[in-house]
């Protein structure tokens, strides 16, 4: 009586509920009761369209199972079936259903990392990459030895566009020579790139490497000092050497080493579903056959919301690469975003 009372004196609902602090729904619900349910169904137990039958979460669950069986992630198994024409939900759904399954003792353990924050007021640089080969990142990694204090050197260079790691080597040491003779190779095989770009190490600003990007034409920027993601790419491929599942963290001997880095890359470029290019290889970004496997990914994904628009609010689209990569690419300006 109250609300009607303030209503007619105001001649405003919405003043006079705000006054006695009630909203719109629960004045609305207080005067227009719902008929109690006598035998009421608890939100995660009822059914709706869009909801993934019981048949299909158990096909999910088990492709999940098998996947951590193999030592791969819930990504790896959902773009794997992807690619085999399986659909039987979306990649989120997939991540959900990963996270309800009672047993979590099979699921790949990584070990745990710290981040550091730190800043510098030096430029940051920049690079755009439209396209493979625009652009190069690179970087040096410790593989620890079997003695304290003892590490072996992985060089890595990665094509940004395409996550393709287009040169590597393992030595005992960082030697200047021995980078600028790895990129000679990869000069070689793939060609000369735009542009290369590294943190600020020793080797990486070394005259002997930049005489020999200079005589090619090949411009190359360095990260600000003490802020790591700068380098991005590199970081990120090595984060996903070490954190993967049966990464050994020491090994015994260099040959050990070796082998286990040209293992690595040969998962990572040719087996590796990347996250950042839609699920698919470095190698199929990097000779344009994703477009491929694209239209069959997209075929399948069109099947799969004829057969179920029930669980879509929108018709689903299938990710493709980004058209344009870069390492700190600015903000544009507002003027620019209004424009």
């Amino acid at each position: 009586m109250l609300v009607a009372e303030l209503v007619a004196a105001i001649g405003s609902q919405r003043k006079a509920l705000e006054v006695v602090g009630l909203s719109r729904g629960t004045w609305h619900y207080r005067w227009h009761p719902r008929a109690r349910v006598v035998d009421p169904v608890s939100q995660r137990e009822r059914a709706y369209p869009s909801r993934i039958d019981r048949q299909d979460r158990e096909a999910i669950t088990a492709l999940i199972q098998a996947g951590w069986g193999d030592g791969v992630s819930v990504d790896h198994s959902f773009a794997t079936a992807w690619d085999d024409g399986v659909m039987v939900g979306s990649r989120r759904s997939w991540w959900r259903i990963a996270g309800a399954i009672e047993d979590q003792s099979a699921r790949p353990v990584t070990p745990a990392r710290k981040n550091g924050v730190s800043g510098n007021r030096r430029e940051a640089p920049v690079l755009i990459a439209r396209a493979p080969m625009d652009a190069w990142s690179w970087d040096i990694t410790d593989l620890h030895g079997p003695w304290r204090g003892v590490s072996f050197k992985a060089y890595s260079v990665m094509d940004i566009f395409s996550r393709k790691i287009v040169a590597w080597r393992v030595e005992e040491r960082e030697v200047d020579d021995l980078a600028a003779e790895m990129f000679e190779r990869a000069f070689g095989v793939e060609g000369i790139p735009g542009a290369v770009h590294a943190d600020s190490g020793a080797s990486m600003r070394s005259n002997v490497v930049a005489n020999l990007f200079a005589d090619l034409g090949i411009t190359k920027t360095h990260n600000r000092p003490r802020v790591s993601n700068d380098n991005p790419y590199s970081e990120s491929s090595f984060k996903t050497m070490k954190y993967r599942p049966g990464y050994p963290g020491m090994f015994e001997t260099i040959e050990a080493a070796r082998a286990h880095m040209a293992s690595y890359v040969l998962w990572h470029n040719s087996q590796h579903k990347h996250s950042g290019i839609a699920l698919f290889s470095p190698d199929e970004v990097h000779d344009g056959t994703w477009q491929e496997k694209w239209q069959h990914r997209n075929a399948t994904l069109a099947a799969y919301y004829e057969q179920h628009p029930e669980r879509f609010r929108t018709r689903p689209t299938t990710p493709a690469p980004a058209r344009i990569v870069s390492i700190n690419l600015p903000k544009p300006a507002p003027q620019d975003q209004a424009a």
